[in-house]
């Protein structure tokens, strides 16, 4: 089956960039940086996933940021209200976790998709759809040198993201009935239903550090 382009409405991707700039925005806010800090933090969060992904695995040309000055434009508008309404916006925190939850599916599909337009194994597929997903949060976190969350124990993410890139793959290339753009709302549903739960029922991954043996006390 013929691989086709599975892309984002303009207006979804707009909004979470806007969203996601606006979220590192206030993560810098709260280390005190300033305007450069800021828009640097607000920047890796928003795109940061899509420039891994181009820059570093597929390497087709310039990544989608520098050829469409509409993403600058929102990051720095994303920037200003998360500057000009740090008191308002974690008010809309739930808002902007479900928005998240949604967009890892999203960006997880489109990762997945380049991937197989390039002809990467399925392997890579997945861990380049795992990258556009992530990777901006990992950038983000790095700047502000903090240890990436996705290596913490915690909320399902970075598993979830990897579930939603395993059922697109296998639905677009092994389901033949199912179209390329049915395989990515499948998959995205399946992604946002996941974290979804996650978040509602607190499933978290665990450490694997291993407990130290107890030291058995002489008389």
């Amino acid at each position: 089956m013929t691989h086709v382009a599975f892309s984002l409405p303009g207006w979804f991707d707009y909004s979470a960039t806007f969203l996601f700039a606006m979220a590192g925005t206030l993560l810098a806010l709260r280390k005190g940086y300033d305007i450069v800090g800021v828009f640097t933090v607000a920047f890796a969060g928003s795109v940061g996933g899509g420039l891994i992904r181009d820059g570093v695995f597929l390497q087709q040309g310039p990544p989608a940021i520098t050829t469409n000055g509409n993403y600058l434009i929102l990051i720095v508008l994303g920037a200003l209200v998360g500057v000009l309404f740090q008191r308002r916006v974690p008010r809309l925190q739930l808002l902007i976790e479900m928005v998240d939850a949604l967009c890892l599916g999203a960006y997880a599909v489109v990762g997945c998709n380049k991937a197989l337009l390039a002809g990467l194994a399925w392997p890579a597929v997945v861990l380049v759809g795992v990258v556009n997903a992530v990777g901006g949060g990992i950038l983000r976190d790095i700047l502000i040198r903090e240890e990436p969350l996705i290596f913490k124990p915690g909320q399902f993410y970075v598993a979830v993201a990897l579930v939603g890139c395993l059922t697109f793959v296998l639905l677009s290339r092994f389901v033949s009935w199912i179209g390329h753009f049915e395989a990515g709302l499948i998959s995205i549903a399946v992604t946002f239903t996941l974290r979804a739960l996650a978040m509602r029922y607190n499933w978290q991954t665990p450490s694997l550090t291993i407990p130290e043996a107890t030291q058995s006390q002489g008389s």
